[in-house]
């Protein structure tokens, strides 16, 4: 096993080892470990201390900002106030300074009482009760000894948890699953409680001691889940139910949000009443000593646990998931199962779950009833995805705001307050949108948080270009507002608008910007205001130029924006008027072509790109830009084919990419290889076989070679494990454009006609 071990967030404090209940399912007194027998019956003040003196160096040494103590048992309540304000107490006091203590109880709620609560309430110490529905369910399995009902106690418990004095300290319910109950009764008697959260538990079985199946299903846990899951759909979610929450965030590609699904290693341990150091307490359900490590707190450290091979097993993620798992598509959700699931005595925890077949169908079945309303409308509406992008390029300016923190001073506050000016009134607000959804302000955007992150001192520099982006708005909206922007290296560049150049080379200064009939005037500090012209060049104006292509709106040649490099090929410098005119033209005759052998695609390119620029051959580094943009190289534009494939490449990287800026389309990219199938040499990842596929379905629209090997790529990715319920609409998408259009080989045929009649 390689890499450092996780550092522990979470242990659990065994503070009793009895308990006053007698429930047939419990992992502790009813399963393979018995080895609560010779425990003490409570901690004992020397084991607190250690304990809590443990969890500070180790908190210490990893800079944890924060961990978790769960008292937990037996029944912990038992172990009576005084021990459990001992508890608290040794535990807070290790901890202040070192991290924040989040102490929580887990009980059956038998002995819950104002003292207790007021303890708890003290030290902030929150409960979570242990409850399997209404009465029939609960008394299936938590009676006490002499077979007595414990329901009427418990919900004492949760009324007395559920008032207002102590409600800020409840964690909720846990219902360990029996599917002889009612699913529909025990989720309606959990909700009428008004719990926090619910968490509904599979019981512990391994293949050596599997679950009961009384009608012999494979997946009858998952057919009572979903049953819950129905209800809970039905009632509008009153309740957070951990279980579902976490296959929907695994499905949206989000982490899991519990230990019993997903592939996050675990950072918990177990110390038992006498000191002892144990993994997760379920693997008790396993055999004799499954959970032992041989340590204890007085001679070993947490770190020490953290390097035990059984505890590292459990934090590899998927690559301690047997062959099987990592061969399945749910594993992201699922993870394999819990640890203890998978136990079978030939070959270890080597194996799939017990509860293979329900975690499937229930993942399954869960992304079947939400995958339309998980997926976001960017997925398959390209108007939503302009929509989110703008969002976020907004998003990102107003977290620069933040970042800065005033370090942009009285020029940042000012341009700042004058952009809000211009939202006031429609023409501002149109005008300002424009500007910000250029696609180079982002790229702006990035370039200053990411310096600020790092500390980089000319940063805060880069962000005082705003009011350069305010003037700009301020001069295409065409009120009457002064904005003052600077200028640098002796240009004053207006984003979307031009370059004006006021001084020599390494001069800078601030100027006043106002709208003026078709340009814009300048006026210098102590000097008179000058006229800009807005559309042809000057000896030192600039102008952003626009062309017409086909049937397109006008797009601009942008080779001024000096944040424009960020393509994988470099940007050209300014492009004189003939060369800029013979570049036009080649573009417009590249759109034609595209509009006569894909007009669907150049229709729908013609409503999001809005910024096109000339590239010089070569290699660079490309960084991140905004939806709208399409870089060209220049030598690509003496044949009207190459350079409507470079046009139809760079729409479809930029479509992906943009959709990938506002929605997880798959996760744990890398985990897994893929060979595509038009280089079977290769081996790439998940995210890289998307977009080689993505980008050849486009192309084949102008060179039907390029669908060669597409079905059989579109099959490993809806086979694969990675993508989320938005990459399999993705997917379908995908699925819809080359059966709709090339549904027959005539239709190729035709396509490849008339894009050769053009080339010719």
């Amino acid at each position: 096993m390689t890499g450092p071990a996780v550092p522990f967030r979470e242990i659990v404090l065994k503070v009793h080892s009895r308990c006053d209940l007698a429930c047939d399912h419990c992992y502790v007194y009813e399963h393979a470990d018995q080895s609560w027998r010779t425990r003490p019956k409570t901690i004992s003040d020397h084991v607190i201390a250690r304990t809590a003196q443990r969890l500070a160096e180790h908190a210490k040494t990893h800079a944890l900002p924060s961990v978790s103590v769960i008292l937990h048992g037996g029944e912990p309540l038992l172990a009576g106030p005084s021990r459990l304000r001992r508890v608290c107490e040794e535990f807070g006091a290790a901890l202040s300074g070192v991290a924040a203590l989040d102490l929580r109880i887990h009980t059956n709620g038998l002995q819950l009482s104002p003292r207790y609560l007021d303890l708890f309430d003290e030290f902030d110490v929150r409960v979570g009760i242990s409850l399997d529905g209404d009465r029939t369910a609960n008394d299936r399995h938590r009676r006490f000894a002499d077979g007595r009902s414990s329901h009427p106690l418990v919900l004492k418990a949760v009324e007395l948890l559920r008032q207002d004095r102590y409600r800020h300290l409840d964690l909720g319910l846990l219902c360990t699953v029996d599917i002889a109950n009612d699913p529909h009764a025990v989720l309606d008697a959990l909700v009428a409680l008004d719990p926090p959260l619910i968490d509904f538990l599979l019981p512990h079985a391994t293949w050596d001691e599997p679950p009961p199946r009384p009608d012999g299903s494979p997946t009858a846990y998952a057919e009572w889940l979903l049953a819950v899951f129905d209800r809970w759909q039905e009632e509008g979610r009153p309740v957070p139910v951990r279980l579902f929450s976490s296959v929907l965030s695994t499905l949206g590609g989000g982490p899991s949000l519990t230990e019993s699904l997903g592939l996050a290693p675990t950072d918990l341990v177990v110390v038992e009443t006498d000191g002892q150091l144990e993994q997760v307490d379920s693997l008790k359900s396993a055999y004799e000593g499954a959970a032992a490590t041989g340590f204890d707190v007085f001679s070993h450290s947490f770190d020490d646990v953290a390097a035990h091979p059984g505890v590292r097993a459990r934090q590899l993620g998927l690559a301690g998931v047997s062959e099987t798992c990592r061969r399945c598509p749910v594993v992201r959700s699922c993870g394999g199962g819990l640890y203890t699931h998978r136990y079978r005595p030939e070959n270890g925890f080597d194996n799939p779950s017990v509860y293979c077949a329900d975690l499937e169908a229930l993942v399954r079945g869960i992304q079947a009833r939400t995958s339309a309303a998980g997926v976001s409308p960017a997925v398959t509406d390209r108007d939503e995805l302009v929509a989110e992008q703008h969002d976020l390029t907004r998003t990102l300016l107003a977290g620069l705001h933040d970042a800065l923190d005033g370090r942009g001073g009285a020029r940042w506050d000012e341009a700042w307050g004058i952009a809000g000016v211009l939202e006031s009134c429609d023409e501002g607000a149109v005008a300002l949108d424009r500007v910000l959804a250029h696609p180079y302000t982002r790229t702006w955007l990035l370039d200053v948080l990411e310096g600020l992150h790092a500390e980089r001192p000319e940063a805060v520099g880069q962000a005082l270009r705003l009011p350069s982006y305010v003037a700009a708005a301020a001069v295409r909206s065409g009120l009457d507002v002064e904005v003052a922007a600077d200028y640098r290296d002796g240009r004053l560049f207006l984003p979307t608008v031009g370059e004006l150049r006021l001084a020599g080379p390494g001069e800078a200064g601030r100027v006043g910007v106002r709208a003026a009939g078709d340009g814009f005037s300048v006026r210098r500090e102590g000097g008179g205001a000058r006229t800009v012209p807005g559309g042809a060049d000057g000896p030192d104006w600039f102008p952003v130029r626009h062309f017409a292509a086909g049937g397109a709106p006008a797009f601009a040649l942008d080779d001024l924006d000096p944040y424009r490099d960020c393509f994988d090929s470099p940007a050209a410098p300014r492009l004189g008027r003939t060369d800029a005119e013979a570049w036009a033209g080649a573009v417009g005759r590249a759109w034609e072509l595209l509009e006569q052998a894909a007009p669907r695609q150049a229709a729908d390119a013609a409503t999001t790109l809005t910024t096109l620029t000339p590239l010089l051959a070569g290699r660079n580094a490309g960084r991140p830009h905004g939806y709208g943009t399409v870089g060209l190289v220049m030598a690509e534009a003496e044949d009207p084919l190459e350079l409507a494939l470079a046009l139809l490449r760079g729409l479809r990287r930029a479509g992906l990419r943009a959709l990938l800026d506002v929605t997880d389309l798959y996760a744990l990219d890398g985990a897994w290889e893929h060979r595509p199938p038009w280089r079977r040499n290769a081996k790439v990842p998940f995210s890289g076989l998307l977009a080689e596929t993505y980008e050849r379905v486009g192309l084949s629209f102008l060179a039907p070679e390029f669908l060669d090997g597409v079905p059989e790529a579109l099959d490993m990715m809806d086979g694969a494990a990675e993508p989320t319920v938005g990459g399999m609409r993705l997917l379908r998408s995908l699925r819809d454009e080359v059966g709709g259009v090339h549904g027959t080989s005539g239709m190729n045929a035709l396509m490849n006609a008339a894009a050769h009649d053009l080339v010719r």
